[in-house]
């Protein structure tokens, strides 16, 4: 197993175990098999273990494993507190206590505010007097790192990660999404100020094993590399010396032994170009069934009346390249549940993003439809009653 440093200098395997996804059983999680699962991955070296609060039993799970094996000293544990459940200041102690005890631990090692995808979550935080409450807990040593997980857009992130000395981060990032949410840009920018990044949704959730075109893998198999989808994934990301730690969500033996093997491998600088063009076709054959050729460069960016071109054109191609469940949820949650929307809708029609659109997009056009498809009634009306909700309690903390 390899290792990279944090801003302390210690050390995380490259591979980190995501406890989101354990095997269930009877309505619960299968412990015996995630404990099988869990401990050949410590004993392969993994020594970085990430869950939430809201991943169900899983804080329990990881617990009870580490205590029968006796291995809490030994290893790094990540979770996040539920920033969305959080009202007051005694609720931060509540949740964090719960979670302690779950655990069964008395401090955390990473402990990262769960799924911000705007600056007003964070200072929704600040205003119960989140950062009082991180300095107490890190001097008694409850918690030893303190960061966050992301799933907004790249200019909300950066403010995010420049208004706090933050300790790490985690992002989405894989080689189909380098420029969409944080992106390849949040990534560079964290690794510039020293903030290690921990790496989620590798393989989109498995689509980029489970849901690849027979085209995409027909590249891969006439390549010179003899690796697997996810082995193409893993190194991808390992290549890169930005990225801490890649998270996986394993939940059998055979991933957990493929993806140890991989770890041990993969070394930062080490793809070719060969390998590099090979992941560019097999990007171009996944896009064959996108509507909006869009290639995230930004160049459209920023629009006057704020509309997240590219990540709206990002959303409406999940639609067409996994499924239309998929690409509304994004768009919900990326676009729609930030403090200062930013719907396709709002587009006055300027044609100010078409001058600078290197693909030549009918940006006006494809808005228009992209919105329409995005936000069918049974959307709009949740992402309104999710958004005032949010200001509500956003004009609560004022006073």
């Amino acid at each position: 197993m390899q290792y990279r440093k944090d801003k302390n200098g210690d050390e995380l395997s490259v591979l980190g175990y995501g406890c989101m996804r354990f095997s269930k059983k009877g309505g619960g999680i299968d412990i015996d098999k995630a404990e099988h699962e869990l401990m050949e991955a410590y004993r392969a070296g993994v020594n970085y273990y990430d869950t939430a609060y809201i991943y169900g039993g899983s804080e329990a799970a990881c617990g009870e494993i580490f205590e029968r094996n006796d291995i809490r000293d030994k290893i790094k544990i990540a979770t996040k507190l539920p920033q969305y459940l959080v009202g007051s200041n005694a609720s931060l102690d509540k949740y964090f206590n719960e979670q302690l005890s779950r655990l069964r631990t008395d401090y955390v090692d990473y402990y990262l505010m769960h799924h911000l995808t705007d600056i007003s979550m964070w200072e929704k935080l600040k205003n119960v007097g989140v950062l009082d409450w991180i300095a107490e807990k890190k001097k008694s040593g409850a918690i030893r790192n303190i960061g966050f997980s992301y799933h907004g857009n790249s200019d909300g992130f950066l403010k995010i990660l420049n208004d706090y000395d933050w300790d790490i981060c985690q992002i989405q990032y894989n080689y189909f999404d380098e420029y969409s949410q944080a992106g390849v840009a949040g990534l560079k920018a964290a690794a510039e100020k020293g903030i290690p990044v921990v790496i989620m949704e590798p393989l989109r959730g498995g689509k980029l094993v489970n849901m690849l075109p027979e085209t995409a893998k027909k590249v891969m198999r006439e390549s010179n590399r003899d690796w697997t989808p996810a082995e193409w994934s893993f190194r991808w990301l390992y290549n890169q010396p930005e990225v801490t730690v890649v998270l996986s969500g394993m939940n059998t033996a055979e991933m957990v032994h493929e993806n140890c093997r991989t770890a041990d491998k993969a070394k930062a600088g080490h793809f070719t170009q060969q390998d590099f063009d090979t992941l560019k076709a097999v990007t171009e054959k996944i896009r064959e069934n996108e509507k909006v050729g869009c290639t995230g460069c930004r160049y459209c960016m920023p629009c006057p009346k704020g509309v997240d071109i590219p990540g709206a054109f990002s959303c409406y191609n999940t639609m067409f390249i996994e499924s239309k469940r998929d690409g509304r949820m994004q768009y919900a949650q990326a676009v729609g549940l930030t403090k200062d929307s930013a719907f396709a809708s709002q587009c006055i029609g300027c044609g100010k993003c078409e001058k600078h659109c290197p693909q030549g997009i009918p940006i006006r056009k494809m808005l228009k439809e992209a919105d329409k498809a995005l936000r069918p009634l049974p959307y709009k009306i949740g992402i309104n009653i999710a958004r005032k909700f949010m200001l509500r309690e956003a004009k609560k903390k004022k006073y």
